[in-house]
């Protein structure tokens, strides 16, 4: 008896000191550094291809290299830098029976990398039903393989200017498909009945960009093989529609909060020194506009040696579940979310399967791509996605935030993951896509 109640003894005080270690590592102070500086009005919204998502990663990269983190495998720096092609619309004129229309009742929809003149011997005339849903028609419009001139009445005009501002920003394409889209475009006319004649004139422009995913790696030691990667993405959506003066999309909760959660484990695990598989800790660009960074990164891979990817993405608030509670996405597509409950045994702590499947959240982060190769790569979020109305808003800001929800959530994903990073758990894999 005195033997197991000294070995219970010597149990206790080591989860004690864990738990300790935890806390001075994973501090308030700490998370409070990271989101702020991740979501002041200085990194102007963190937009893929400016200036703020580049302080941004700057930023990331002072952190792991303070934490002591290596390059990948074949990269010099935390920068893992791959290229884009952005196509800007430089001017479009539309004329109509003699009349040029004005540009704020022109949308452009379909990607020209060159100059592209339409006129009857190459583009039709279509007008949109005014008594049927203008969301359906819109959607057959885009589907189209022709050119046309698409007229479209004033009772649509809060739709037709809530589109033109989405169609109206930079597509981001390949280099391979810089040549191939000079193909159909839509040119949306608004205010117009009729159409007996037409011209438009559009002219773009094409830019080679740079985007870079920031990753930083503790090399594994009996398993090094055998990786684990931990992410969040680090861009956002930079200036919007200004509200109350205020027109910087900060991304507090998306996703600074999950970028932070990122480096804390990167610190955390770090300090630790036992971790048998190697570690990754990435923050992906681009992935409101695409998930760009998430497929570069997944392409430079073999999935077979990932064993598992926690993705974070916005844990600034309690979830729908109440405090010290966290969803996984795909919950049910590995034994990924056991393994971390059972890890967390004897805490508060509790995840749950995703409780919005109407939402497509799976495949909306950048989990997916890896996930559609195989690999146990679900997404840890507590965001109420269904009535979250900062979301994509200028008011997604620091003080919007429960830091304490950020706080204990990293806590139990550090927990949580133990047994996958030290290599006594493996998660199932997940049936891969048919392609």
């Amino acid at each position: 008896m005195k033997k197991i109640l000294f070995f219970t003894l010597v149990g206790m005080t080591s989860l004690q000191l864990k738990a300790q270690n935890i806390d001075k590592i994973i501090t308030r102070e700490y998370t409070d550094h990271l989101i702020k500086t991740l979501s002041a009005d200085d990194m102007q919204g963190r937009a893929t291809f400016t200036p703020g998502i580049d302080k941004a990663a700057t930023f990331i990269e002072s952190e792991f290299k303070k934490i002591g983190l290596q390059p990948l495998a074949g990269e010099k720096t935390f920068r893992q830098t791959f290229y884009k092609y952005q196509v800007s619309s430089l001017s479009t004129i539309v004329k109509i029976d003699g009349q040029e229309i004005t540009p704020a009742n022109i949308m452009v929809t379909g990607v020209a990398t060159e100059s592209v003149a339409l006129d009857k011997s190459n583009a039709t005339v279509v007008k949109l039903d005014p008594e049927k849903p203008f969301v359906a028609q819109f959607r057959a419009m885009l589907n189209s393989d022709k050119s046309q001139i698409v007229l479209v009445d004033n009772k649509f005009a809060d739709l037709f200017n809530r589109y033109k501002d989405h169609f109206s920003k930079p597509t981001t394409i390949d280099e391979k498909d810089v040549k191939a889209t000079n193909g159909a475009v839509q040119v949306f006319v608004l205010g117009k009945d009729a159409a007996t004649d037409f011209s438009v004139t559009i002219k773009s422009k094409v830019d080679k960009m740079p985007l870079f995913n920031v990753a930083g790696v503790i090399p594994g030691k009996s398993k090094a093989k055998e990786m684990v990667i931990f992410s969040g993405h680090y861009d956002h959506l930079g200036f919007l529609k200004a509200v109350d003066g205020d027109s910087i999309a900060n991304g507090a909760d998306d996703d600074a909060s999950g970028t932070t959660a990122m480096i804390a484990l990167a610190k955390y695990y770090k300090a630790q020194k036992n971790n048998e598989r190697t570690l990754i800790f990435v923050a992906f660009t681009a992935e409101e506009i695409g998930g760009y960074g998430a497929r570069y990164f997944s392409a430079k891979l073999n999935p077979d040696d990932v064993v598992a990817m926690f993705n974070i993405e916005m844990i600034g608030k309690d979830s729908k579940f109440g405090k010290n509670t966290a969803f996984i996405t795909g919950y049910e597509r590995s034994d990924f979310g056991k393994i971390l409950q059972k890890n967390l045994a004897g805490t508060e702590f509790t995840f749950h399967p995703d409780p919005y499947p109407e939402q497509n959240l799976f495949y909306r982060s950048d989990n997916a791509t890896l996930a559609a190769l195989g690999v146990p790569a679900h997404t840890i979020s507590t965001d109420k996605i269904d009535i979250d109305k900062l979301y994509h808003s200028v008011k997604d800001e620091y003080n919007s935030l429960d830091v304490d929800n950020i706080l204990s959530t990293i806590k139990a994903i550090a927990k949580s993951a133990t047994s996958i990073v030290n290599g006594t758990d493996t998660p199932t894999r997940i049936p891969k896509l048919k392609q």
